[in-house]
């Protein structure tokens, strides 16, 4: 079985091989072809929150803003360790703690996962049916749809452009006199 082929099931029996003495972690990552922390993490999750813990996720999941700010308090004031606070909150993974202390150190606010990109979606959609969901990035307006501000910068762009490829081949072509003259 190849990374993330284990079902709960399965991750449950090679933790019980390795806690009933069978087999050691470092044997044991090898035999079923996993990481060591991988293992570990596994073991983490079920001492933490059982069985559950093993099972894969299909969503989400989501936490308050105060549990949050509490998790990252614990962590940076009160000195627990990153797997202390993730066992204390039930926190998916390291990872997570880890950008809520960026977070909160670059004084960004923690707020609680809402779905608010769905709801912009939904919104699109009933103001302007399919055609406003539509991905825009990365295209080019026509011609026509260009207002004379940006008809403006855009032939400014090409001049720019233009200038720049002239200075680069005026570069090229001084550094090719300077080779033809050592040459001599």
């Amino acid at each position: 079985m190849s990374l993330g082929k284990y079902s709960a099931l399965d991750k449950l029996a090679i933790l019980e091989e390795v806690s009933n003495g069978e087999i050691g972690f470092l044997a044991a990552a090898k035999k079923y072809e996993i990481n060591k922390t991988t293992l570990m993490r596994w073991q983490r999750r079920y001492q933490t929150c059982g069985y559950e813990g093993l099972e894969r996720r299909t969503h989400l999941q989501s936490y308050s803003a105060e549990l949050k700010l509490r998790a990252v308090k614990d962590y940076l004031e009160r000195g627990l360790s990153q797997y202390q606070v993730i066992a204390k909150y039930k926190i998916a993974s390291t990872r997570q703690l880890f950008n809520w202390v960026n977070k909160y150190n670059g004084h960004s606010s923690l707020k609680a996962y809402k779905g608010e990109q769905v709801y912009q979606w939904v919104k699109k959609f009933e103001d302007g049916g399919q055609d406003a969901l539509k991905d825009g990035r990365g295209r080019r307006k026509a011609p026509e749809e260009l207002t004379e501000a940006d008809q403006q910068k855009l032939k400014m762009k090409q001049v720019e452009h233009e200038m720049e490829r002239l200075r680069a081949e005026n570069a090229f072509l001084k550094k090719l006199e300077e080779l033809e003259r050592r040459r001599r």
